[in-house]
């Protein structure tokens, strides 16, 4: 006996449309938030490359902000170590964070909201 299947098919979509979606929306988390990374590496070099040549701490942190210029500038911390009395031949170290917030349901439950991405950068001051 072949019973009636109408809503079979609006079943099997919304399941399927549900996992899809979830994926695409974590694919493009991932993207955020490796192209966020990319941007703090790129940020904490610049700035350790101005504090190995000699350059004040407003001036390393006003050249890492300005390189995570698509970031909310608000938001970008950046931590010097040592704050003062660099000489030439120590080690500086340019630590930058940033959050970033997930657009992905569900996915709050699995990695923190707001992802918090760190880079460090260590130079010899020259």
């Amino acid at each position: 006996m072949i019973r009636k299947q109408n809503g079979q098919g609006i079943v099997e979509m919304a399941l399927s449309i549900t996992l899809l979606l979830f994926i695409v929306f974590g694919i493009i988390d991932f993207g955020r938030i490796f192209s966020a990374y990319l941007t703090l590496n790129h940020a904490s070099r610049e700035a350790a490359r101005v504090a190995s040549v000699g350059g004040s701490n407003e001036d390393i942190r006003r050249i890492a902000v300005e390189a995570t210029e698509l970031m909310t500038s608000e938001l970008v911390k950046v931590n010097i170590s040592p704050e003062s009395g660099r000489s030439r031949g120590e080690f500086v170290t340019i630590a930058i964070s940033y959050p970033v917030s997930l657009t992905t349901p569900l996915l709050d439950r699995i990695v923190p909201n707001p992802f918090q991405l760190k880079n460090e950068t260590t130079m010899r001051v020259e």
